[in-house]
């Protein structure tokens, strides 16, 4: 990446034409190609960009150094640098991408480890028990040794309660697991959601990310 901070004046031609007029900014051209033009202010939105593909050409007019960024459309960036105040280059390597926190893999593993959260007495049978369908998320038993399947979600939607009453409908075939209940649990659930599994006798469960983690209190709500 090129980090460019440059008093400039920029003009764009293409479908309409566009002039930003001289003042102190930040210009950026990423390995992809884009270009960029920043203001120290509106966050991330640059005030005029181009994106890949194009070519940049710099050229000298008057002892005054002209960028000139074409993409395959035939239109136009042109920025007029009358002083740079800074110009560096830095390889920054191939992004790993955003890892996001609370992942329902995690969550899977926080519960997973502190059954106990869901009511004195539970204990955990297998984390992603398999069936002929897919595999359940957790399979546990409850105080009264009932067995118990767990599905969870970062944001409970109606899918995922049809998914765990696929898994109770084949569960429930084995004689070594019957009666099997089910429990739908996420972060956040739908009113919806929560409905269609009230009245097939699914329990649910808002999980509390930061409890499960121990920040805070590890109570869950049972509705």
């Amino acid at each position: 990446m090129r980090l460019v901070i440059a008093r400039c004046s920029v003009d764009y031609a293409g479908r309409l034409t566009a002039h930003l007029p001289s003042a102190p900014r930040l210009i950026l051209v990423k390995a992809d190609g884009s270009v960029s033009v920043h203001a120290d202010d509106r966050a991330y939105k640059p005030l005029n960009w181009m994106s890949p593909p194009c070519t940049l050409k710099e050229s000298e007019e008057d002892g005054v150094t002209v960028w000139t960024v074409v993409n395959k459309t035939g239109e136009k960036l042109i920025i007029t640098m009358e002083e740079i105040l800074h110009d560096s280059s830095h390889e920054l390597g191939v992004d790993p991408g955003l890892i996001k926190d609370g992942v329902e893999a995690h969550l899977q593993e926080l519960l997973a480890d502190r059954m106990e959260t869901l009511g004195e007495g539970w204990s955990l049978i297998r984390r992603e028990y398999p069936t002929a369908i897919g595999p359940v998320d957790i399979l546990g038993r409850d105080a009264e040794g009932n067995t118990v399947a767990i599905e969870i979600k970062r944001r409970g939607e109606i899918d995922g309660v049809e998914q765990l009453t696929r898994y109770l409908e084949l569960l429930n075939r084995d004689p070594h697991l019957a009666p099997v209940r089910g429990v739908f649990a996420a972060q956040e659930i739908k009113p919806q959601a929560r409905v269609l599994a009230t009245d097939r006798g699914i329990d649910c469960v808002v999980l509390d990310y930061d409890a499960l983690r121990g920040i805070e209190d590890d109570k869950l709500r049972l509705f």
